[in-house]
């Protein structure tokens, strides 16, 4: 349960970093709205997760999963660069947040 609270409170972040670059295009009450919402329940899922599972582990995969879907919602939502060295980054920040779950 605390790896879905964790997986919960990654996508919570992505959803919090999209709806800033939202309102920051459109300054709809919405996505102000849905940010607030957003980071609110990646903390509350992030908290949860760190009752049982290590601090560092926690935080580390909350924000691989972070940075690295909110880098990957750019480019599919909001035309950032696909560049192949972003990408091999990307996976990079994955690939090292599945290697501390191994090593947890």
């Amino acid at each position: 349960m605390a790896w879905i609270s964790l997986i919960l409170a990654g996508i919570c972040e992505m959803i919090g970093v999209a709806m800033m670059n939202k309102w920051n295009n459109d300054g709809k009450w919405t996505s102000i709205l849905l940010l607030v919402l957003g980071f609110g329940a990646s903390f509350l899922f992030l908290s949860l997760a760190m009752e049982t599972l290590p601090m560092g582990t926690s935080y580390a995969i909350w924000t691989g999963i972070g940075a690295s879907g909110g880098a990957i919602t750019g480019m599919v939502l909001y035309g950032e660069s696909k560049d192949w060295r972003r990408i091999l980054f990307i996976f990079m920040i994955l690939g090292s947040a599945v290697g501390l779950k191994l090593v947890s």
